[in-house]
């Protein structure tokens, strides 16, 4: 699924962008704009995680069942999304021509790494709980300054290990940190390692999707972020539905998720099938904020609200769901998103010093 990559997105989709620091317009039609998107984009990836967090731990009808095909959502979300970005598409681009934009045969091999690392995400809630895949899945920034440095010779300032360090040192200690018995009973089958080595590989493959899409972009101009959402999806569509529906029926031990088994466990629970439903609608509605909040305002100003949802999300996951942290696991969560916040102001300020020496 393309989740928009949190600050990602080609910076140039519909609506056209009119000023990319949002400049236009009155200051308080701004300020309206601007808190439109910050409450669109929070409630819908909050309301999406509650519903994630629920779908992964729940346990459904008379016989009090499990969802165990979690990477069900991933293809349902591709063809949610799918449909979505071609409404979109038809919507804004009127049909204009197609000059200048990347054909969707160029999106079928990033749609593979795209399609295994949310499915990745999403199987790692059955090992570990959902404030600890968020922490784990913030800390992007480490696998991008491990390879910029052993790779590239890239250098970075101290500010910027300090970032590092205590996002890394945050996510640390929380894995290390004992979690409670009242969260372990709800995962469907508790193992750490495991869990987090999952959300470690969705970063990497995470990384290498977005550095791709941004490789297309620059080679096709004129493609906006509804572009590559279809092309991205339409292939993950593909993809999900070979391993989910064509696989099962030619291997009859075939050890992946099973989308016939996923499809009547649906039927035979109605509730599961409204949640994901409204999973993947959150999913295309919060996409569609963050492409008008990356038009209207810039990427760096994406990132802030992206950021600060991910730490309301895990306070709403304790608060609702039942996953209550201990006040060293809270200090874990304020270190990794102190790390966030000291990384978002740095690159607030290089962008003040570009803006002022232009």
């Amino acid at each position: 699924m393309v989740t928009a990559r949190k600050g990602r997105g080609g910076g140039g989709g519909p609506p056209r962008p009119r000023a990319v620091d949002g400049s236009g317009g009155s200051m308080a039609s701004r300020v309206a704009v601007l808190a439109f998107c910050v409450a669109g984009i929070w409630s819908a990836y909050i309301t999406q995680g509650v519903l994630q967090e629920t779908l992964s731990t729940k346990r459904f009808g008379p016989e009090a069942r499990r969802f165990n095909h979690l990477a069900f959502l991933n293809f349902a979300q591709n063809v949610v999304c799918f449909v979505w970005s071609f409404i979109m598409i038809k919507l804004w681009s009127s049909g204009g021509s197609s000059a200048g934009r990347a054909p969707l045969r160029k999106y079928w091999g990033v749609s593979i790494t795209n399609t295994i690392g949310p499915t990745m995400g999403i199987e790692a809630l059955k090992y570990i709980s959902y404030p600890a895949q968020v922490l784990a899945k913030s800390s992007k920034m480490i696998p991008v300054m491990l390879m910029g440095t052993l790779l590239y010779g890239v250098k970075y300032t101290f500010p910027e290990y300090i970032c590092t360090f205590l996002v890394a040192g945050g996510v640390s200690f929380f894995a290390l940190l004992k979690t409670s018995s009242k969260t372990i009973k709800k995962l469907a089958n508790p193992n750490a390692p495991l869990g987090y080595t999952l959300c470690f590989l969705n970063l990497a493959f995470d990384g290498y999707t977005n550095s791709t899409q941004d490789l297309i972009k620059s080679r096709y101009p004129k493609t906006n972020p509804w572009d590559i959402m279809l092309g991205m999806n339409l292939w993950g569509t593909i993809y999900n539905a070979v391993i989910m529906f064509v696989a099962p029926l030619l291997f009859s031990n075939w050890p992946y998720a099973n989308g016939f088994e996923a499809l009547k466990f649906c039927q035979e629970n109605p509730e599961v099938a409204w949640d994901i439903i409204l999973f993947c609608l959150c999913g295309a509605v919060g996409q569609n904020f963050i492409f008008l909040t990356i038009s209207r305002f810039g990427s760096l100003t994406n990132t802030t609200i992206t950021t600060t949802r991910k730490f309301m999300s895990i306070v709403v996951s304790s608060v609702i769901s039942g996953n209550p942290l201990s006040l060293k696991q809270w200090g874990s969560v304020v270190m990794v998103f102190s790390g966030l916040s000291l990384q978002i102001f740095l690159k607030w300020k290089r962008k003040k010093v570009r803006d002022h020496k232009e």
